[in-house]
């Protein structure tokens, strides 16, 4: 629980440097944790908006240049892949450090968050076979959330 929750806060102080409101749904039936909007004019739409599922990992496999998270359930899956969600949807992987004390720590530069977050979206993944379980998700190392990276995907859903 520790883990999830720091992995949550972690995209809220992104989405706070960026200028971006978070906000959350009362339960997770959805498959979501958090919505991420801009209060803009936006191409198309006002308040443009994301939703987000986050995870987190503290040992994090990788397979070439990309990270490679187990154990997306197939209900979890299924409430992010495919093109029939009304808002954008992506998956957040934040490698965290092995011990909760390592988080974060404070220097004499300012407030230090461990270690990097990554998105993916699954809107062109296909649906899993009937009967399995759970999948792994590969998520590009290129994919480092990043406040401009942030900002991007919700102008994205404008």
């Amino acid at each position: 629980m520790r883990q999830g929750q720091f992995g949550e806060d972690y995209v809220r102080v992104l989405a706070s440097a960026a200028g971006l409101t978070v906000f959350g749904y009362n339960l997770d039936i959805h498959g979501i944790d958090l919505g991420i909007c801009r209060d803009a004019e936006g191409r198309y739409w006002r308040s443009p908006k994301i939703e987000v599922q986050v995870k987190t990992v503290s040992k994090p496999q990788h397979d070439g240049g990309t990270l490679v998270f187990h154990g997306l359930t197939a209900a979890q899956y299924r409430k992010l892949a495919g093109g029939k969600f009304q808002l954008p949807r992506y998956l957040f992987v934040v490698v965290v450090p092995d011990r909760a004390d390592r988080y974060a720590a404070l220097g004499p530069q300012g407030l230090l968050l461990r270690h990097l977050g990554y998105y993916v979206s699954l809107r062109d993944h296909p649906p899993l076979p009937a009967g399995q379980a759970t999948t792994s998700v590969k998520v590009p190392m290129a994919n480092v959330l990043t406040v401009a990276r942030l900002q991007a995907l919700v102008e994205s859903a404008a």
